[in-house]
């Protein structure tokens, strides 16, 4: 049975933060960790620890910064994509939660690299390391409304690739690919408290395949992009 269960009692992260240790006590809180398990933190919580925070007056500028390329722009809508490769409004720049009045959050430098350190902190504390997921709000082409998706991975193959598995049918797939990462990402924003400060879950029962895998895999390939 697969369970998606918030990680509460976290205070409001701040710059310099352990965030692994106040993760690992609000797993504690959750009866711990079993193989298989997954956790999933908010983008903000991973960005505020690691001191991705910062109080400007030009939001734009801020945006640009952190593009390496501007995809489409409309009035104060900038689609950009960012410089780990992921193209999202403004950059990842936000100031919803932010930690005060003309402060704004970016995106962390290496979410993979923040993902693949919560796990090994997690795995010395718990003797068992669980997949982690660095999710973010993101918009999608054609579609209303934000779900999470997976901005850094850590512990397993964020993509589940079908191809030359049969249907159920028996006719061979040909370019099925799952990107189980971002569906575990949106799952766990719905146990998350955007405005009740729960920026973690934890999730159990689902299979995954273990690896070295990156958020980048989830990337579409510039030779594939229909919308450059």
């Amino acid at each position: 049975m697969l369970s998606v269960i918030p990680l509460t009692g976290l205070p409001e992260v701040r710059p310099g933060n352990d965030l692994a240790a106040l993760l690992g006590d609000a797993v504690e809180r959750a009866a711990g960790l079993e193989d298989g398990d997954v956790l999933v933190v908010a983008q903000k919580a991973v960005s505020k620890a690691e001191g991705r925070v910062e109080q400007t007056d030009d939001v734009v500028e801020a945006i640009l910064r952190e593009a390496r390329a501007v995809r489409r722009r409309r009035g104060g809508l900038v689609i950009a994509e960012t410089k780990h490769g992921f193209v999202c409004a403004s950059a990842g720049v936000d100031r919803s939660n932010a930690p005060g009045e003309g402060w704004i959050v970016l995106l962390p430098e290496d979410p993979d690299a923040s993902a693949t350190g919560i796990r090994a902190a997690l795995g010395d504390r718990f003797g068992r390391h669980p997949a982690v997921i660095v999710s973010d709000s993101f918009g999608r082409a054609w579609r209303q409304g934000t779900t999470d998706v997976a901005i850094g991975v850590a512990g397993f193959e964020p993509l589940l690739r079908l191809r030359g598995t049969p249907d159920g049918r028996g006719r061979p797939l040909e370019n099925t690919e799952i990107a189980v990462a971002d569906e575990l990402a949106g799952a766990a924003e719905l146990v998350f408290g955007k405005a009740r400060g729960v920026p973690a879950a934890r999730i159990r029962g689902v299979a995954l395949t273990p690896g070295d895998g990156a958020a980048r895999d989830l990337v579409m390939p510039k030779d594939r992009d229909l919308f450059p």
